[in-house]
């Protein structure tokens, strides 16, 4: 690809990273500054991605925001993320058994992205959006695929990503940390209380594929309160069992 190319390229994925549930919308002004390009340069690759439906503009206020076409993406996306397909079932009668959020994560460079979820029909419930990304380190699904890696893989991250708190009660120093996932591997299962958000707690277990590796991981997760001791076993029963299914039809067949 010639460079001008590829340059045009870099700078509208950077665009489109931009905008985020926080940021639905923004002038050529804003993302001028973050993507630190001249508001007129901005301006006409914004003109351009337009016109390709990739975003859109507010007649009013003239600014911008995500277009259909990243939606279509999204939706070829996932209907073609194989573990999501073989997942789904199984989500659903967990989903019913427990009537907590049910989510799929998968791994994403050092972060994990939500690709499957399922809210509890509960008034008081916790979201996790589709295509958000959050760290591997906070919250029990980054925990089960961050325990999963092969050893190289975990201490290159380690190496490459700092333990930054997002709440009180985030896990930052890295040898309790290290004991934590030393223990998730060997029981399979992982449970977190506000690690990532204050009032949230969550359980996941691993979905592994074939060889073995976590493709995904498969998460129960609610406010704090509900996630009392007898539920939280429970649901690490649960989310295990589920998890172990979902692997089988991923071809994994044990240690043998």
């Amino acid at each position: 690809m010639p460079a001008e190319q590829l340059q045009t390229l870099s700078r509208a994925i950077a665009v489109l990273d931009c905008f985020s549930l926080e940021r639905s919308e923004l002038g050529v002004r804003e993302i001028a500054r973050m993507v630190n390009l001249s508001s007129s340069v901005t301006g006409r690759l914004l003109a351009a991605m337009k016109a390709m439906g990739i975003v859109s503009q507010n007649p009013e206020t003239r600014a911008y925001s995500m277009g259909a076409r990243v939606l279509t993406w999204a939706g070829v996306y996932t209907a073609n993320l194989d573990v999501r397909n073989k997942a789904l079932s199984a989500m659903e009668e967990l989903h019913e058994s427990t009537r907590e959020t049910i989510s799929l994560y998968v791994l994403e460079g050092s972060e994990r992205v939500c690709v499957e979820r399922l809210e509890s029909p509960q008034n008081v419930r916790i979201v996790a959006r589709l295509g958000r990304r959050l760290p591997l380190y906070a919250g029990a699904a980054g925990k089960v695929l961050l325990a999963f890696m092969s050893p190289a893989r975990q201490a290159e991250f380690f190496e490459t990503t700092p333990l930054v708190p997002l709440t009180p009660r985030t896990m930052v120093n890295r040898e309790q940390l290290l004991e934590e996932l030393r223990k998730i591997r060997q029981e399979g299962v992982a449970s977190s209380y506000g690690e990532w958000i204050e009032d949230a707690a969550g359980v996941a277990a691993p979905v592994l594929d074939q060889a073995g590796v976590a493709v995904a991981a498969l998460t129960i997760s609610g406010p704090i309160q509900r996630f009392t001791p007898e539920n939280v076993t429970r649901y690490c029963c649960e989310v295990k069992r589920v998890a172990a299914r979902i692997s089988e039809e991923m071809g994994y067949r044990g240690d043998s």
